[in-house]
């Protein structure tokens, strides 16, 4: 079962943690860029993380419908069916869910989890993530304490985040967010800790200036160290530590990826690399083959090129080609857990 159960997905955080490598978890919005996903991580012989947003899932449901939970169902219930043709492990998660939207988005996947379960299949997702970072921090870790336990009834982990990541994305906009919100302070991660670990598993996107979209070098800072020094905190007070999340991982250099790993990332989300993977080669199309696409001067184009088809494949295939560096860059190459667990 490709994707995997939720007591083979705690192994493959734990494996990840222990042996030291990450997750790809790329952000899904048409069957291409699932099937792209898939490709990639089949390639690289990695397991990997396939993941809804909000805006993916509204878009998914259609112009007219812009449901966002109907349509990550819609966009899970495939990578389900799909997953089944490859030989790795490719789990299931939702992506940056802000509080106001609990009720329209977490709460009915969650509910269709519990359909699934009561039918005797596993939940929709493996995992959800419950982005509160808006709200005071004592605010933040109540509400991650109630749906970490409406999670941890159908076995599913949650994600939850401390600070801000900067930047825009899925229509929500951070760019103008304090300084200090950019990078969690060991101190929040000891108190997330706390809250949390009594109640349920689960993964903490805390942030050290990662910033979502791609900027030119130098423009962003990050400090993966403070990730050290928070896991050092719980370390030394309850000899253990926590499993921990890359947002904004697009663009960043190597070295911070790798060292970021190094201090417990297993997961790290790629989203507008791959966007641009997968929209350039379909403009190269467009360009190359203008008066095909186009019936210019009362012409009737090229049907082979103007069938989307044709230029739909080739985006899946740019998806494929970066997902599969980004396996490398993880670590994550030729680690599958297929067939193991």
């Amino acid at each position: 079962m490709p994707v995997p159960t939720q007591e083979q997905y705690i192994k493959m955080l734990d494996t990840a943690k222990s042996e030291g490598y990450a997750y790809p978890a790329i952000n899904v919005t048409t069957l291409e860029v699932i099937n792209g996903a898939l490709k990639a991580f089949a390639a690289a012989k990695s397991d990997g993380i396939i993941q809804v947003s909000l805006g993916g899932g509204a878009f998914a449901s259609g112009s007219a419908v812009k449901d966002a939970a109907l349509g990550a169902i819609v966009l899970a219930e495939a990578v389900h069916t799909l997953a089944e043709q490859y030989d790795v492990l490719v789990a299931l998660h939702t992506d940056h869910c802000q509080a106001n939207k609990v009720d329209s988005f977490l709460r009915p996947l969650l509910e269709a989890s519990k359909k699934r379960i009561a039918s005797g299949k596993g939940p929709l997702f493996n995992s959800h993530m419950l982005d509160a970072s808006d709200l005071p921090m004592e605010q933040n870790l109540a509400l991650s304490k109630q749906m970490l336990k409406e999670c941890a009834a159908l076995g599913i982990v949650l994600e939850v985040e401390i600070g801000v990541v900067g930047g825009e994305e899925d229509g929500v906009d951070n760019s103008g967010a304090h300084a200090d919100k950019l990078y969690t302070t060991p101190a929040d991660m000891l108190d997330t800790y706390e809250a949390l670990n009594p109640l349920g598993q689960f993964m903490l996107a805390a942030t050290f200036g990662n910033v979502h979209g791609v900027y030119k070098p130098g423009a962003v800072k990050l400090e993966p160290k403070i990730l050290r020094d928070g896991q050092k905190v719980v370390a030394d007070q309850y000899n253990d530590d926590m499993r921990l999340v890359f947002h904004g991982g697009s663009g960043s250099e190597l070295a911070d990826i790798r060292e970021a790993i190094s201090y417990g990332v297993i997961k790290m989300n790629i989203d507008t690399d791959t966007q641009y993977a997968f929209s350039k080669p379909i403009m190269l199309h467009m360009a190359q083959n203008i008066a095909g696409m186009l019936k210019i001067d009362g012409e009737v184009g090229n049907k082979k090129v103007y069938d989307p088809r044709t230029y739909l494949a080739k985006g899946e295939n740019g998806i494929a080609e970066r997902l599969q560096v980004a396996a490398s860059d993880l670590l994550s190459e030729g680690k599958t857990l297929f067939g193991k667990i």
